[in-house]
């Protein structure tokens, strides 16, 4: 079985926001290949949010971070899978962000968080449209 494919997965969205930016990477090699997307993963069995947070922006790009909140819950169906995101909010407390895991991601970059770009993985976009209060469609 493959997750979000033949079950629903559960993931967790690192919402990192510094000076009005957010923190982004381009997405290679999976579901959404080519978009923008918020660092993160699947969570893991008896993970917290929390920990799954910290472990996967490690992962990815190097740094500590230490979670303030979850700022949203959401159904992503779309991509040919089935996922519930969970978006945390976090600041980074250690490090500068780099690219641990070129097969998955080719660039990371700091957006404005009023100037997104337009090519964004659709959960992202529903995490960071909830902590900014936006309306849903």
């Amino acid at each position: 079985m493959k997750p979000g494919v033949d079950y629903v997965c559960v993931g967790v969205g690192v919402l990192v926001v510094k000076d009005g930016k957010v923190l982004m990477q381009k997405r290679k090699g999976a579901a959404g290949a080519g978009t923008w997307a918020l660092p993160g993963g699947h969570l893991e069995l008896k993970e917290s949010f929390f920990d799954c947070a910290k472990r996967e922006i490690m992962e990815e790009h190097g740094v500590e971070i230490r979670p303030l909140k979850v700022v949203s819950v959401n159904n992503n169906i779309g991509y040919g899978r089935h996922s519930v995101t969970v978006g945390v909010l976090a600041e980074i407390t250690k490090g500068v962000p780099k690219i641990m895991e070129p097969d998955k991601c080719e660039e990371i970059k700091w957006f404005d968080i009023n100037k997104l770009p337009k090519n964004m993985f659709d959960a992202s976009e529903w995490v960071i449209a909830h902590y900014k209060g936006e309306p849903l469609g």
